[in-house]
């Protein structure tokens, strides 16, 4: 423990010593490193983007390769490797007070993401095939130059006992979107999840994937930190999203799916 915070706290120097190097000093590589590494930590929140949901891992999957990274009261983050990837995948799993239809009708409510989503500017649907939708998202971390990607997003809903398990897949999709623009930085590595479950009939367990990348490598114990602050800022976004009214009132009038 004594080593890993003797760690964080380099970490920490590391950042504040190179904090006002993001532009002027865009040529320094340590400056350049730690902001693309703390973008893909930024990515954390934002890469639900899409409206829709989409497939998500099982939450009381048996695979043992998930390493418990992060205990908060009312979340869990977990990591693994990517087999011939230095980079790690993260996945997290807690609890929200809302049924799973409110719950998945915030992350549907993708045109809106701007108003609620931090760093997001510009989501643009550019197609829907039913089930399935193509997506733009642009972000705006402030601390670097803005992102862009297009995702292919599908997703699925089955009837269960207490209500109706969402799950949802995302990939890349750039060659379906807008032409890459001067200044902004293309994402091309993005795969991620989200799976709803209810437990009980106001509340819902989310399983939340996500392995993204936008190069530079960093030390990890830097990547690990920022990508978990990341994903507790995703899961309190839509948390207190959910509170809203409208979103009660679209789960209420959502169709049950028919059962297979």
């Amino acid at each position: 423990m004594e080593i890993q915070n003797i760690s964080v706290a380099r970490a920490r120097s590391t950042l504040w010593q190179n904090r006002g190097l993001c532009g002027a000093c865009a040529g320094n590589r340590v400056s350049s490193c730690v902001r693309q590494r703390v973008f893909r930590g930024l990515m954390s929140i934002v890469l639900v983007s899409c409206p829709a949901l989409v497939v998500g891992e099982d939450a009381g999957s048996a695979d043992t390769s998930w390493k418990s990274v992060a205990h908060d009261k009312d979340l869990e983050i977990y990591s693994r490797l990517r087999p011939g990837s230095p980079h790690k995948e993260f996945k997290a799993v807690g609890p929200i007070d809302a049924p799973t239809r409110a719950a998945a009708a915030v992350i549907d409510d993708f045109e809106n993401y701007p108003k609620f989503m931090p760093f997001t500017t510009e989501c643009r649907l550019i197609k829907q095939d039913g089930d399935t939708m193509i997506g733009y998202q642009r972000l705006s971390p402030k601390i670097c130059a803005d992102r862009d990607y297009t995702l292919r997003v599908s997703k699925k809903a089955l009837p269960v006992k207490d209500g109706v398990v969402y799950t949802s897949r995302w990939l890349p999709a750039n060659e379906l979107g807008p032409p890459e623009k001067k200044g902004v930085v293309r994402v091309k590595i993005c795969e991620g999840s989200w799976r709803l479950e209810p437990e009980g009939p106001a509340k819902t367990l989310a399983t939340y994937s996500i392995y993204t990348d936008s190069g530079a490598p960093l030390p990890a114990f830097i990547d690990n930190r920022v990508s978990l602050t990341g994903i507790r800022r995703l899961f309190a976004a839509v948390r207190k999203q959910v509170k809203e009214p409208k979103y009660a009132v679209a789960s209420q009038a959502s169709p049950a799916p028919a059962r297979p």
